[in-house]
């Protein structure tokens, strides 16, 4: 019986062939111009690799949910062709994502060019896994690659249809990077092994922390997040944000980590405000946060005592901020976490979203081991969910056969 298995992008005939590159362009916009090339720049290795190959590429990617004929100004990929064309590319852009344009003109594309298909959710039948929109595009493809991790846990028309239709389809470099640093930490993360994370929400990571609780040493708790878990462990919050639903299954998922000698650390001081909107601050003397105070990040003493539990780890995987790090007197935890993740000789993964960003704000981001592209597909992809962009891939190789039948 022949066995399912990825192709390899680097061992395809790519001369003269017609590739649809599915990419995560959704990058950040203010006034017509890209605020961070950080994801045009992790998609080049592959583009490249194409082109120098001698394929003929069609670029496709979302950017932003558009719904308003306003969005539909904002969110247009011009931009993103701009910085396309400023790393050597040629950029033929597309003025609709099912413009029937590709097909006659791929036929004359040479060198460096290649076409940008206009953002994918100008169609409702992308989000729709449309099966009309993806014949569209298997028209003019021969070869299917996606390199949109941040993606591949939507079914959608670009990530999911489409490769159902094109039965030479493979992932492309950056994809190949993200599966191996995500399934080391996955499967076979070194000990001690530490899960640092905040954000607003206790329901965003709780089945994050419920997968790893009998895995990981240890979990270090800040953000929002943290004032749910102090709740529960009877600490006075305040004002502060707590899902008051979750404090509950918070106590439970402590006393699991404490019951199994698993290290907890919970937020020690605080960053207080009289309201979120403040920038004026105090720092609390202890964990109680005030009556009438609300806290928007962890203090001094808790990033030492944070940054001194990562010396300690072998592997740390980070995701959510420890504060409101888009603002500067709320960003000082985050910081302070990405200096402590550049600094430890653990091997370190920042899975994608808000994390993500700071430790790339903070100037840090280049002595992490790897920082995800895709923060929702980065939490799906290690707590072991099949990401359906992933499983579409997969192809059955009649050479190879299972160990049991030989």
């Amino acid at each position: 019986m022949a066995v399912k298995s990825y192709l390899d992008l680097k061992t395809m005939d790519l001369k003269g062939q017609r590739v649809f590159l599915r990419l995560d362009l959704n990058v950040p916009l203010k006034d017509g111009k890209v605020l961070d090339e950080n994801r045009i720049k992790a998609a080049l290795p592959t583009l490249r690799f194409l082109t120098e190959s001698g394929a003929k590429v069609v670029i496709a990617s979302h950017l932003g949910r558009p719904k308003t004929a306003e969005d539909f100004k904002k969110l247009s990929l011009e931009p993103v062709a701009e910085c396309l064309n400023k790393e050597g590319f040629e950029v033929l852009l597309m003025d609709s994502p099912d413009s029937e344009a590709p097909l006659e003109l791929l036929k004359s594309l040479t060198g460096s060019q290649v076409i940008l298909l206009e953002n994918l959710r100008f169609t409702d039948g992308e989000t729709k896994n449309s099966q009309v929109l993806a014949a569209k595009w298997a028209r003019y493809t021969d070869i299917y690659v996606n390199d949109a991790f941040g993606a591949c846990h939507r079914a959608h028309a670009s990530i999911h249809a489409i490769a159902q239709l094109v039965p030479r389809r493979c992932f492309g470099f950056l994809i190949e990077k993200e599966m191996k640093a995500l399934k080391t930490i996955k499967d076979n993360p070194a000990r001690p092994f530490y899960i640092l994370t905040g954000g607003s929400k206790v329901s965003d990571k709780i089945p994050l922390l419920e997968t790893f609780a009998d895995k990981m040493d240890g979990v270090i708790i800040g953000g929002a997040m943290a004032y749910t878990f102090l709740k529960a462990d009877g600490i006075p919050v305040g004002r502060s944000k707590i899902e008051q639903d979750f404090v509950s299954k918070a106590g439970s998922f402590l006393n699991r980590m404490r019951t199994n000698g698993r290290q907890v650390l919970l937020p020690i001081d605080h960053i207080l405000v009289d309201d979120f909107g403040s920038d004026d601050f105090t720092v609390s003397d202890g964990s109680a946060i005030p009556e009438g105070k609300m806290a928007l990040d962890i203090g001094p003493k808790t990033q030492k005592l944070y940054a001194e539990a990562l010396k300690e780890a072998r592997s740390v995987f980070w995701n959510g901020p420890m504060g409101v790090y888009e603002r500067a007197p709320f960003a000082a935890g985050s910081i302070a976490m990405a200096r402590a993740m550049a600094e430890t000789e653990a091997f370190t993964v920042i899975g994608g979203g808000d994390s993500a960003a700071a430790a790339i704000d903070s100037g840090f981001a280049d002595k992490i081991d790897h920082i995800s592209t895709g923060g929702g597909a980065s939490l799906e992809f290690i707590q072991g969910s099949q990401l359906p962009g992933l499983e579409v891939l997969q192809v059955r190789k009649p050479e190879e056969v299972e160990e049991d039948e030989l």
